[in-house]
């Protein structure tokens, strides 16, 4: 279980650091590089319409890797995806500027961002499935959280290099190249994540499925007439992390460096120091998703997400870097208390033989209604005034109740806490 766990937390924190380093680039530099005609909040805008485009096409990445596992299996699925991932972010790196190529500038970049997003759109259901399907079930929560923690390891690569870079570099040598140095060494990252991927088994499960001929002919279809009231309440339910973390990591850079004045590399440290506590505490409340139940961790941190959004824009809105880690720390614990234990509690909610679609579809379409829209209506409500953005805080409580009430329609799924059927009466 520990070499699984290991991994599937390299795998996706190698996926994540490709979409995170895009993310980062576009709040600090792809806006005057891709879209120079444009005004500075405009082009922030137009940026992180190409970021979105990630996640868009992340739904159909998982309709078509989850294809893939639901008949195939986990396993290929971990290599196609961070393949396709890698190849994608690479060529990012590689894109002429606007100033070059004028046009063609921004469509290849909105090209390379669907196709990172399709590739993301799998990692997450395989690397989840292979880890959830192995673990002990007492245990499940504790061993399937470990890809959960990939997106802050994967988090912490990409906006360290960047913070580097900022840092030892003058504006124009970032971004003239030092920008694209990151998208590069996500090859190489790639490369190792397949390595260490070479040696996996498939799941117990999958094998069982496949040797008594119950694999899905057509996992999509059965999801659809099947599972289709579960996933949309999935995907309402975990929109509130998605829209949550996004802030905290897109918008709040673009926001502290263009109107508070605060400086890229103050920025990114206050983000990074919260998301290395929030990645540290995902196994501890793993733990307490198996002992107290993955629904009722869910719930927890909805709540404490509607509760702390106006706070959370207040100590950002002070551009004192302490208070800011102090906002941004607490925004980013009720999100993890949330998504440590949906690795579990996703694949217990579907059935095995749709579990890779089901599941991956589902967290993929939250990224959509959360992580998609979150920094554009951000940008866009906290456009003008002097005051805090209070229009962001009331948009994200808007959100975190919506998710509340779709966990509130969620059974519990954890052993601990799921209601034991009673036996069936023998006939008379």
């Amino acid at each position: 279980m520990a070499r699984l766990a290991a991994a599937s937390l390299v795998g996706t924190a190698i996926e994540f650091f490709d979409f995170f380093v895009y993310g980062t680039a576009a709040a600090l530099v792809l806006g005057p590089l891709f879209f120079p005609t444009f005004s500075p909040v405009a082009g922030t805008l137009a940026a992180f319409g190409t970021f979105a485009i990630g996640f868009l096409s992340r739904p159909l990445g998982s309709i078509v890797f989850g294809h893939v596992g639901d008949r195939h299996g986990r396993r290929p699925v971990l290599f196609a995806s961070l393949l396709l991932t890698g190849c994608a972010t690479v060529a990012v790196g590689c894109v002429p500027t606007y100033e070059s190529i004028g046009v063609a500038a921004p469509v290849l970049l909105l090209v390379l961002r669907f196709l990172q997003g399709l590739g993301l759109g799998g990692e997450w259901g395989g690397a989840v499935l292979l880890t959830a399907e192995h673990a002990p079930e007492r245990r499940r929560g504790l061993w399937a959280s470990f890809p959960q923690i990939g997106p802050a390891v994967g988090f912490l690569l990409a906006n360290g290099v960047m913070l580097a870079l900022t840092a030892g570099l003058s504006d124009a040598d970032f971004r003239s190249w030092g920008w694209r140095v990151p998208f590069w060494a996500a090859g190489l990252l790639a490369a190792a994540g397949l390595a260490l991927r070479s040696s996996l088994a498939e799941t117990p499960q999958f094998e069982e499925l496949a040797a008594e001929g119950r694999r899905a002919a057509a996992p999509l279809s059965e999801v659809v007439r099947g599972h289709w009231r579960l996933v949309l309440l999935t995907a309402g339910a975990l929109a509130v992390g998605y829209a949550v973390f996004y802030t905290v990591s897109t918008w709040a850079l673009a926001y502290g460096t263009e109107r508070l004045g605060v400086s890229s590399t103050v920025m990114l440290t206050c983000v990074m120091a919260a998301v290395a506590i929030k990645g540290a505490a995902t196994p501890f409340l793993a733990m307490l998703g198996d002992r107290y139940g993955r629904r009722t961790l869910c719930l927890a941190g909805c709540a404490a997400s509607a509760l702390w959004m106006f706070p959370m824009v207040a100590l950002l809105h002070t551009a004192r870097p302490l208070l800011m880690f102090l906002g941004f720390l607490g925004s980013l614990l009720a999100f993890i208390t949330m998504f440590a234990v949906v690795a579990a509690y996703l694949p217990e909610l579907y059935e095995p033989r749709v579990r890779c679609t089901g599941a991956a579809v589902g967290y993929n379409l939250a990224g959509v209604l959360g992580g998609a829209l979150t920094p554009i209506v951000a940008t866009a409500v906290s456009d003008g005034g002097s005051g805090p953005p209070w229009g962001v805080a009331a948009y994200l409580t808007v959100v975190a109740l919506v998710s509340l009430g779709c966990f509130a329609l969620l059974p519990e799924t954890s052993p601990a806490r799921a209601p034991v059927p009673e036996p069936e009466r023998a006939p008379a």
